[in-house]
């Protein structure tokens, strides 16, 4: 069952819209701009990552921190965070 429901997150992923990013952003308060929005998406849509690989996922937020600024990765890694949480999925993720 753990390998279907890591597919369809790495689906989500893949499919994820700034629009998204945005409205999950709201829920869980955190204030990510549009242009911030759509760095994000479009850098998880471009890459082929590993979300359940501690390693790949610090890489990811490395690589956001560069691509937009530290404070705004920060957020990305807080809301991937909460959206684990909330669905109460941490035993997927090393």
């Amino acid at each position: 069952m753990s390998f279907f429901i890591k597919q369809l997150i790495l689906n989500k992923m893949r499919q994820l819209s700034p629009e998204e990013v945005l409205e999950y952003g709201k829920k869980y308060g955190f204030s990510i701009s549009r242009q911030q929005a759509q760095d994000i998406a479009s850098y998880v849509r471009r890459n082929n990552i590993n979300p359940f690989d501690k390693r790949e996922r610090k890489k990811m937020f490395n690589d956001l921190s560069q691509i937009t600024n530290p404070e705004t990765a920060n957020k990305a890694n807080q809301l991937f965070h909460e959206l684990i949480k909330s669905y109460g999925l941490e035993h997927l993720f090393e």
